[in-house]
């Protein structure tokens, strides 16, 4: 299987438990990745994630989890990506790479190029900040937006369930009331 992509400029090709890993240039990313879905027969984008590794240049890495559709192979293909560069979108060969690539983009800023719909998935449109790079804080940062989950009161309090304060987590799960 790799002997096919190898033409396209594999940098690095591991195996562990019968999933096969693959490096490749960004350059190469996006004929790599038709080149699984058309000739490979990778028909399935199980995700697509990215890595922070602050203080490495480049910074970041793409992560592709592909699987045929019997579920009989798998291929990881990941690609490094510096701050100011685009990452080419995949939504053209999977349709449901539109939904993974705004989660990177929304908390890593990693932008995608040709994507038909780049803007935030979770945050707020104009939230500053990427969540999930290594550089921002355990313990967010200051915003203007209301804290409205404690202004007022719990929208399940009095419900019919409860839980035991202070107790462990597998005696504390929520509960009918009543029962003990």
């Amino acid at each position: 299987m790799t002997e096919d992509l190898k033409a396209l400029g594999i940098e690095q090709s591991v195996e562990f438990r019968g999933e096969t890993t693959i490096s490749v240039p960004l350059a190469e990313l996006e004929s790599v990745l038709k080149k699984c879905q058309s000739e490979l027969g990778y028909e399935l984008l199980h995700d697509v994630s990215s890595l922070d590794h602050m203080g490495e240049e480049p910074r970041f890495e793409m992560v592709y989890e592909l699987a045929t559709l019997d579920d009989s192979k798998h291929l990881r293909i990941k690609s490094k990506v510096a701050e100011d560069e685009e990452v080419p979108t995949a939504c053209g060969i999977w349709k449901t790479a539109n939904w993974h690539e705004r989660e990177v983009y929304d908390m890593m800023g990693i932008k995608f190029a040709g994507h038909p719909q780049m803007e935030r998935i979770l945050m707020w449109e104009g939230f500053p900040y990427f969540p999930l790079r290594k550089d921002f804080p355990l313990a967010g940062k200051e915003s203007e937006m209301p804290d409205v989950a404690f202004s007022g009161i719990a929208p399940l309090e009095g419900g019919p369930f409860v839980t035991s304060p202070g107790s462990t987590r597998e005696n504390g799960e929520p509960r009918a009331k009543g029962e003990s």
